[in-house]
């Protein structure tokens, strides 16, 4: 029978501590943040960090223009102003993300129209965008969900076809590339997050890039209270010219980020090598069901999710959230850190079931929103089933070797050789929360 299971009061698989935690902050890195404050200038739009790290990035993707923000989700805010997204305009937007996706249109008073997902790579599925065009939509917002590039060649085909702008959502996504070209670089405008979790981490900002020199400036208005930028040398007149925000970065975290772009690509490199192994490894349990690897592109697993098939497993009448639910229960009692991360369709949440985000029913019941739109989770099947059926690892950090992963393929092949023990037993049918 093999050794009892955790859950069950065995001694757990994966040692306590041994998971190295992520970023990994090396002394160039505080030399870098150091620096800034040696030098006295700590903020600024036109300061030598931001400047350098704009130039650095657009250089890294490819494009002509890139803006750092103090976040992805403004980042991401940015993309939808800068494409001209206005009041009662209408987005296409995956219906797996994080919310913040669907948030930035709302920020524009534009109505975001949920699209379902591919069941095999999770990111928007190109052959359902097209009914949901109406004369009212301006853009696709498409996700690099987990750091796989979506099927950008169709996307962009549909997009040029109906007259469309495409965003990219590249939070997960820093190093990505679809047919040898970096995810940044992939439709007309895209966004980064730098948060402390991310591929590039930086505690918190964002990235913009395009090669559009309109949408830029629309952008950079955005990102600057909508004042022009006034030439050096010049008096600021502080002069609104649209709806804008302070969405500037510091220099500190400029510096930093700008450390850590440097070891960028090793780290990625070390984060797929980690996860090459998990997929071989794990791929050998005829339930699991890992991560897609199309070969026109590269995946740089921000998250690594892991997707179980009960009846492979031997159990074809066993609900599928119940299946997952019990494994997932005794890989955490395995000291295996698998989590959920979101656990329904965003057009499920409460404000989109409510329409109502600025009181009053705003920006639904504008005289220029189409009239008569609703959300209902169940619209997206197939976005459902990927949630009751999967979790996901966050720690395939570069910080982390295969011998933390070996543990968590020892801790795998330990729970299913005793999934009789759990599955069978409604009691571990219980959603449990591990930090992320």
């Amino acid at each position: 029978m093999g050794e009892k299971l955790a859950i069950e009061g065995g001694k757990k698989t994966v040692p306590d501590g041994i998971a190295k935690p992520w970023p990994i902050i090396t002394q160039d890195d505080m030399d870098a943040v150091q620096e800034v404050l040696k030098r006295g200038v700590i903020w600024g739009p036109d300061a030598i960090e931001k400047t350098a790290l704009e130039r650095e990035w657009a250089e890294y993707c490819g494009v002509k223009y890139c803006i750092v923000t103090n976040s992805g989700t403004s980042a991401m805010h940015a993309c939808v102003a800068g494409a001209g997204v206005e009041t009662g305009d209408e987005v296409i937007v995956p219906a797996f993300t994080f919310w913040a996706t669907a948030q930035a249109v709302l920020c524009q008073n534009a109505i975001p129209v949920f699209v379902d997902i591919d069941p095999v790579t999770y990111n928007i599925d190109p052959n359902k965008i097209e009914e949901k065009i109406t004369d009212r939509t301006k853009a696709i917002i498409v996700v690099h969900a987990h750091g796989l590039p979506c099927d950008m060649d169709e996307i962009n085909a549909i997009a040029e076809k109906h007259g469309l702008s495409v965003l990219e959502d590249a939070a997960h996504a820093h190093g990505s590339e679809y047919r040898e070209r970096k995810a940044g670089n992939l439709g007309d405008m895209a966004m980064f997050s730098l948060n402390g979790t991310k591929n590039l981490p930086g505690g918190e900002g964002g990235f913009v890039t395009t090669n559009n020199p309109d949408f830029f400036e629309k952008a950079r208005l955005t990102c600057m209270f909508g004042e022009k930028k006034v030439p050096k040398g010049n008096i600021r007149p502080y002069d609104a010219h649209t709806m804008g925000n302070n969405y500037r970065p510091v220099e500190m975290t400029c510096a930093f980020v700008r450390s850590q772009l440097r070891r960028l690509d090793e780290y990625n490199r070390l984060r797929i090598e980690n996860v090459n192994y998990l997929t071989r490894e794990l791929g050998k349990i005829k339930s699991i069901i890992t991560p897609p690897e199309p070969g026109d592109r590269k995946n740089v697993y921000h998250i690594y999710r892991i997707k179980l098939d009960p009846a492979a497993a031997g159990y074809p009448n066993i609900d599928p959230e119940d299946f997952r639910w019990a494994v997932q229960s005794a890989l955490f009692a395995e000291g295996v850190p698998v989590m959920e991360w979101h656990s329904f369709p965003v057009p499920g949440q409460k404000i989109f079931q409510n329409l109502d985000a600025y009181g009053r029913g705003c920006p639904w019941n504008c005289g220029h929103a189409r009239k008569g739109i609703r959300y209902d989770a169940g619209d997206y099947p197939e976005t459902q089933k990927m949630f009751a059926a999967s979790f996901v690892l966050y720690t395939i950090y570069g910080s982390n070797g295969l011998d933390l992963m070996k543990y968590y393929v020892d801790a795998f092949h330990k729970v299913f050789g005793r999934l009789d023990e759990i599955v069978t037993n409604p009691k571990y049918y219980t959603r449990i929360r591990a930090s992320a």
